[in-house]
């Protein structure tokens, strides 16, 4: 059973449909596609922003389970609003090891449904909803959760989740 848990609003990913186009900028600048993640299972980690406390809970959270994602077979990517300059600094300041894309345009986050206006009450700013969604090898979704940006997903579902796309 994979579980869907969404904070809020109209979601656009349904489980069981592809996974809305995906054209961002990676920390080397390069631009990634949904069609670069086919091929292995992806687990796309929506960040509010670099340097908050609860990003670094989560960033660090993932850093440290990646191991297990590998033998799972799943690739995870941190998806955030910050220029690629701003998420390579969060990168080396918090010893990631996975890469990060950026979402600077919020396009990818409003065709996900997951975006916050008008975030901690700074007009015109937006960011994401703290979402994770998993890909299946054919870019077709297979689970997702959005919490709000204060809250920590459920990090034994996330890998309960990719470990059925194993199996």
């Amino acid at each position: 059973m994979l579980l869907i848990i969404y904070a809020g609003g109209n979601m656009a990913l349904e489980v069981g449909a592809t996974s809305p186009e995906i054209r961002l900028f990676n920390n080397e600048r390069q631009v990634v596609t949904l069609e670069d993640f086919k091929g292995q299972a992806s687990v796309l980690v929506f960040f509010p922003g670099a340097f908050t406390g609860g990003c670094q809970q989560e960033a660090c959270t993932f850093r440290d389970s990646l191991t297990q994602y590998g033998e799972l077979g799943a690739q995870v990517y941190g998806i955030s609003v910050d220029s690629f300059f701003v998420q390579n600094a969060f990168i080396s300041g918090n010893d990631l090891n996975f890469p990060f894309l950026s979402d600077y345009s919020r396009k990818t986050i409003e065709n996900f449904d997951i975006a916050v206006h008008n975030f901690a009450g700074m007009e015109g700013y937006t960011t994401s909803q703290r979402a994770v969604v998993v890909l299946d090898k054919d870019g077709v979704v297979r689970f997702v959760t959005a919490v709000a940006p204060t809250e920590q997903p459920d990090f034994d579902e996330i890998k309960k989740a990719v470990a059925g796309l194993a199996s």
